[in-house]
């Protein structure tokens, strides 16, 4: 049994002191008693919160998960393990179709070597049924409508390894791939998408539950005729039911509109993602990923022409610290990058009590990580 000792165990709405005894692989109990335990982790002076959980990352560390190799997957999954995300969901990019799923069964098999520190827990596939209007970075010649012949093999191949797509609804026929989504148990995302009120609408209702990375690549207020149409932006606040990924690296969220968010959207509704790309954290500067042309400066990844973001460079205890100096605490900051998530993804993870995984992360008031947790085995970082 592992004893891990902290003034500062960030619960769900709560500061605890006390400690936490971890067996095979499980919290068995969060207590104020000092008890006897085979091995002991003294973390007084540091928080312990429960492990990142990263829905939306492109790579990392200089490893794609897109035209990617079992190795790439596993080196790109521990670069972000140092950073606290102790569970990571691979994003596939828009591609041809048949890179996508291909990307996608190396993913599945990266996760079966059992080499990755962190926990890869499925695959996102952000496209390629988006919007050509709203592509940002995706590339155009590969964005098309939902074409069955192509995810229905898919699914059924890889099941609900595959948690999460991103779509634009607007562009799906009779909501055909949203139910087909929803009947996977896969989560569907609203996202690259220009949508009208209407149209998110019946995407809720024929299963969607998620808008990918709000403000970024989605519709807003426009006029038809003189009258004002809702977009994809103002659905996300007016539509409880949806939950909203959030890149809080203060580049694509300026810490203003950080705020108006957190002022505005339900905080169990918010997840913090990254959306980082491969080369964050390393020493690339320009180049070319998936056919566009990249250049980073002022700390984000930008088109080559500067017109708009190409995806960020952050990583996820920079999501959380950049949140609760906007103004949430630090306990629904930390909510947001893993019990939300988790809920969201149906994990046992997220939440330091009694049963759940023992994923943890220790962190200064600083935010720089110092220790980690996976499955219940102490991590060198």
């Amino acid at each position: 049994m592992l004893k891990i000792k902290s003034h500062k165990i960030i619960l769900l709405n709560s500061i605890f002191d006390g400690f936490i005894y971890i067996s095979d692989g499980k919290i068995i109990e969060v207590s104020g008693i000092d008890k006897e335990a085979d091995s002991f982790l003294d973390c007084s002076d540091y928080f312990v919160s429960p492990g990142f959980i990263e829905m939306h990352t492109h790579g990392g560390g200089g490893h794609p998960f897109i035209h990617t190799t079992v190795d790439d997957v596993i080196e790109a999954c521990n670069f972000h393990l140092r950073h606290g995300t102790t569970s990571i969901l691979p994003t596939i990019t828009s591609a041809p179709f048949l890179d996508m799923a291909e990307a996608t069964k190396v993913i599945f098999e990266a996760k079966k070597t059992n080499r990755s520190l962190a926990n890869i827990i499925g695959v996102h596939l952000e496209g390629p049924y988006l919007s050509k209007e709203q592509s940002g970075a995706q590339h155009i010649d590969y964005i098309t409508s939902p074409k069955k012949e192509q995810y229905e093999p898919l699914l059924k191949r890889y099941g609900d390894f595959i948690k999460k797509w991103t779509y634009a609804p607007e562009n799906d026929k009779d909501y055909l791939f949203t139910k087909a989504l929803k009947n996977n148990g896969t989560i569907a995302s609203i996202g690259h998408s220009n949508a009208k009120y209407s149209d998110c609408l019946e995407a809720i209702k024929n299963g969607a539950s998620m808008v990918t990375h709000l403000y970024s690549c989605c519709s807003t207020i426009s006029r038809e005729q003189g009258f004002r149409k809702l977009g994809v932006i103002e659905s996300a606040y007016l539509m409880d039911e949806l939950s909203v990924e959030i890149i809080a690296d203060n580049k694509h969220i300026p810490p203003e509109l950080l705020k108006l968010i957190l002022k505005n959207k339900d905080h169990n509704k918010i997840v913090l993602v990254s959306d980082s790309l491969e080369i964050a954290g390393s020493n690339i500067k320009q180049g070319e990923m998936s056919g566009t042309k990249f250049i980073v400066e002022d700390g984000v990844c930008k088109l080559l022409d500067r017109s708009a973001f190409a995806g960020s460079i952050a990583t996820d205890e920079l999501l959380v610290k950049n949140v609760y100096e906007a103004g949430a605490s630090i306990t629904d900051a930390i909510k947001m990058m893993s019990y939300n998530p988790a809920k969201l993804l149906n994990l046992n993870k997220g939440e330091i009590s009694k049963g759940k995984d023992a994923d943890l992360v220790v962190f200064d008031e600083k935010f720089v990580i110092k220790q980690v947790i996976v499955n219940g085995k102490v991590i060198k970082i």
